[in-house]
């Protein structure tokens, strides 16, 4: 099932940065469950998918990994795996708000460095 082109950590970094940036992802749902999200992604690399899954396994209700198939392909594949009390979407969805949150953190730090300097 095709759901279209996003840019998550685009949209993350863009969303804090202020700036609009053109970057695509292209994400393709394999299978969705009430307690399974398995994605193929193109155009994003360890960079998210490490951020993403680092983030999912704080939660105790969440198992989360990802693999990328080939070093010189631009595939990911991407899962998501809960103990039913969330589904993963929601599970995406309150990680989404921890690294913005994270990433808005940073944005100050460096800002604040930066006019000390």
């Amino acid at each position: 099932m095709e759901v279209g082109r996003i840019g998550f950590i685009t949209m993350l970094w863009g969303r804090v940065l202020g700036v609009r940036i053109m970057n695509k992802a292209e994400v393709e749902i394999v299978k969705l469950s009430k307690d399974i999200l398995e994605v193929k992604v193109k155009g994003e690399g360890h960079t998210l998918l490490n951020l993403l899954v680092d983030e999912l396994n704080k939660d105790p209700r969440v198992t989360a990994a990802y693999r990328v198939e080939h070093p010189l392909l631009d595939v990911a594949f991407f899962m998501v795996k809960t103990d039913g009390s969330i589904s993963p979407l929601n599970a995406l969805k309150e990680v989404q708000e921890r690294v913005i949150e994270k990433l808005e953190s940073v944005k100050r730090q460096v800002l604040e460095q930066v006019s000390k300097a």
